[in-house]
């Protein structure tokens, strides 16, 4: 058989072949070993017999699409039938040519079998850490939940008992040095009973149960704005009076460390918090002023916007971050409403 650079053809490291009538009339060594066959064995085979059943019609189309000239070239992958019954990953690069005179198809391919195989480990180890982050958040928050009633209820009626006795000692002591002793015992424990409460709305906003997702986020951020001298704005008069409890968490956390990030990063001077409905979707916007970011230089290890993209990708919403050095950042998450 006459094939320019035939030496190099049957030495290359890619597998080469030339396909009429459906069969291959010429491969070298590679392509045909691909198969687990001599390039003898594979010629004799027809294209059905090399072809993963549900790829058959698919590459049958290609091969014709080139051979008529509808398409000159063709880059694509598919999946051939080893001799032994597994499947061979190939990346094809097929053209229309001439050869003995008629029209056929020739071209490489490679085996990406050991490619594929990496990548869909890659992404079976995606999908585990996926379920792993979906069941951390939601363990913490059962957690959470758990430690705020008990502090609310159980420690915060003890700290409410033990003020009512010593009220009731402070009504019986007679002398002023005792009196001053009871009064510091009351106002102790008033202060120990207001930071138990506080305690106890950290873990979980009490408004989230009982009045809703926008007066939680109304209220995390006056608590904001005094500590850490940023001004806001607020609009949440569009926002749904009522969200699904596990939603309306998520959503909460991700406005959390939304401005915990403005707090500790931004060098801000404001910030514009918006809560609407559109659509059918729970949009939450939250844009700052201050120095901005380049999202694609951030490390590897920035765990709090892993965080929220997880917890959006949980309850099928979607979070988008736009920033860039000297103009601040947006940061806009849009949630099903059901």
């Amino acid at each position: 058989m006459d094939i320019p650079f035939q030496a190099i053809i049957e030495q290359s490291l890619a597998g080469i072949y030339v396909m009429q009538d459906e069969r291959f009339v010429y491969c070298n060594a590679t392509w045909a070993a691909m198969a687990g066959y001599t390039p003898q064995e594979l010629m004799a085979k027809s294209l059905r017999e090399l072809i993963a059943p549900d790829m058959y019609d698919i590459v049958l189309r290609r091969y014709y699409q080139r051979l008529h000239g509808e398409v000159e070239s063709m880059r694509f992958q598919t999946r051939g039938l080893h001799r032994d019954g597994h499947i061979v990953h190939i990346e094809i690069h097929g053209s229309r040519m001439m050869f003995r005179g008629r029209p056929a198809v020739g071209g490489v391919g490679i085996d990406i079998s050991e490619r594929v195989a990496r990548d869909e480990e890659l992404q079976r180890s995606r999908e585990q850490l996926q379920q792993l982050t979906a069941y951390t958040n939601r363990k913490l928050e059962e957690q959470r939940l758990t430690f705020a009633r008990d502090v609310h209820d159980e420690l915060g009626g003890m700290l409410t008992a033990l003020k009512m006795d010593v009220a009731r000692i402070a009504r019986r002591v007679g002398t002023e040095e005792l009196r001053a002793m009871t009064q510091g015992a009351l106002d102790l424990t008033q202060e120990t009973i207001e930071t138990a409460r506080a305690i106890s709305e950290s873990l979980r906003p009490s408004a989230l149960d009982h009045v809703g997702l926008a007066v939680a986020i109304a209220r995390d951020l006056e608590q904001f704005s005094a500590r850490s001298g940023v001004q806001h704005t607020f609009r949440g008069e569009g926002a749904p009076l009522r969200l699904p409890p596990k939603r309306a968490v998520a959503v909460y956390r991700i406005f959390h460390e939304g401005i915990t990030n403005v707090a500790r990063h931004a060098q801000a001077r404001r910030v514009e918090v918006t809560l609407s409905e559109h659509e059918g979707w729970l949009v939450l916007d939250l844009r700052d002023d201050g120095r901005g970011f380049l999202p694609s230089a951030l490390a590897p290890d920035a765990l709090g916007l892993l965080s929220m993209s997880e917890r959006a990708r949980a309850i099928g919403g979607e979070l988008a971050i736009d920033s860039a050095p000297g103009r601040g950042t947006r940061l806009v998450l849009k949630a099903p409403l059901l």
